[in-house]
């Protein structure tokens, strides 16, 4: 009982604490400003501003005390933080005591100035324990969004614990299961605190990946709150969950290199991938080689035709075609003299269906395609085995169902398929997964919370007498 109220008080911590390093620093300012003649009518609010900043940091202190019970924070850093803060408070209680019974000006300044160098370094202490312990510089490298993982010239011979999955579980992980902070008392920075897992349980189960908690809740949508990582922070690419997947379901084996573990076709791309430095498959990713110019005629008629023939990027010879205002069902062959140019493909809500699925699958060169409510089923999406590159489909908002998507296991390089309001049943959703190891699966199905405000009960006015 004590450790949940504790628990809930501690909460408060992160919100109280800001009060008294506010008006303690702004004390000190005002202690070193009155020295001046023309500031001296300051000197009166020092004293009441360190009651109120004394008086709020022992709240503090108690609450920052009450979370450290939680055991989520590294124990040497949550130990150094909580005596400084403990310090921080009391020179500020001297000081006060010093302006209301001794004044003396010389103290006086020093006991400010030792005030904000304790408050200073309490709160890089502080910031270490809730951000690592390099929030303060990270700002200054260029690596916030860099990918996890880092080319590894020769992948079969690397082993695959510390060349693969510990430089991931840092990249991503670390932040909240590592030396510096433990939150739901997991940690994932050493073989024996993994195995151990959190207060929830084991993290993984070795050799049954799909049943590793670690692994499901990477897969939870992100917008849940127990997906991780936290939505805030850097998410796991496909091709990094693929990693981890692999691994866990080869027996999550902290020694062996990859070329001694079973190889799935599934996971050879990926680490082909790593080998060559291309890991992080993004969904408007572009290809590095270079390509001809389109046919001039070709584009204009399609754009007096009413589509949206755009380059994707600046100074680029690759094309982005939309149909939005235009009518795709006779002008969908058009596209054929493009399938070297033509990279995203936009078909929202037009007039096509199975038909049109032909021309498509001949335009090889395409990463995106979105169909979303379009007339396409399960025997169109069969015609789509030749976009080897395609990274990415939206095919929501139409018949399809698990079945028709299974047709599409060839597309390696496939990183994400948006199937809102689909014929795929809510059961097929894990096999389809299974199918799709590497692949985001994005079923639409976010939960948002309910506030009571959202319901307005409406009753009749009473009846007049």
């Amino acid at each position: 009982m004590f450790l949940s109220v504790s628990g809930l008080m501690g909460r408060f911590h992160p919100v109280l604490v800001h009060l008294p390093i506010g008006i303690l620093l702004l004390a000190c300012f005002f202690q070193w400003l009155s020295i001046k003649e023309k500031f001296a009518l300051l000197r009166p609010a020092i004293p009441v501003m360190l009651f109120w900043g004394v008086l709020s940091g022992i709240f503090s202190c108690l609450t920052g005390y009450m979370l450290s019970l939680s055991a989520d924070y590294d124990a040497d850093l949550v130990e150094q933080h909580q005596w400084l803060g403990i310090f921080s408070v009391t020179a500020s209680l001297i000081f006060y005591l010093l302006y209301k019974f001794s004044f003396n000006e010389k103290m006086a300044r020093w006991f400010s100035l030792g005030i904000i160098v304790l408050i200073t370094i309490t709160g890089h202490l502080g910031g270490s324990l809730t951000h690592g312990s390099d929030y303060l510089t990270s700002g200054l490298h260029n690596n916030q969004e860099g990918p996890a993982l880092k080319p590894i010239p020769n992948i079969q011979e690397a082993a695959l614990y510390p060349g693969v999955v510990q430089p991931l579980l840092q990249a991503r992980c670390y932040s909240c299961h590592g030396p510096e902070k433990q939150k739901g008392k997991l940690r994932l920075d050493q073989q024996n605190f993994i195995l151990k897992g959190g207060k929830d349980g084991v993290a993984l189960i070795a050799g049954k990946a799909d049943e590793s908690e670690m692994i499901r809740r990477i897969l939870l949508p992100v917008s849940n709150e127990k997906h991780m990582p936290p939505k805030e922070k850097p998410q796991l690419t496909a091709e990094e969950i693929a990693l981890l997947h692999w691994w866990i379901s080869t027996g999550a084996d902290f020694n062996k290199k990859v070329k001694d573990l079973p190889q799935t076709e599934k996971i050879k791309p990926v680490l082909i991938a790593l080998q060559s430095g291309n890991v992080k498959k993004e969904e408007n990713a572009m290809p590095d080689q270079q390509v001809a110019k389109a046919d001039e005629t070709i584009v204009n008629r399609l754009k007096k035709a009413g589509v949206i023939v755009v380059p994707v990027a600046q100074n680029s010879n690759y094309l982005s075609a939309n149909f939005v205002n235009a009518n795709a069902d006779s002008l969908i062959a058009l596209l054929e003299p493009l399938k070297e140019q033509l990279l995203w493909l936009k078909l929202d809500h037009a007039a096509i269906d199975d038909a049109a699925m032909p021309v498509i699958g001949k335009l090889t060169t395409l990463t995106k395609l979105q169909l979303s409510n379009t007339l396409v089923t399960d025997q169109g999406i069969a015609a789509l085995q030749s976009l080897h590159h395609l990274a990415s489909l939206n095919l929501t908002g139409t018949k399809v169902t698990a079945k028709g998507i299974e047709q599409l296991k060839p597309l390696k390089e496939l990183r994400y398929l948006y199937l809102y309001q689909t014929d795929v049943k809510n059961q097929e959703w894990t096999l389809l997964q299974k199918v799709f190891p590497a692949t985001r699966l994005d079923s639409g199905k976010y939960i948002v919370q309910s506030l009571p405000t959202d319901t307005m009960i409406v009753k009749p006015p009473p009846k007049k007498m």
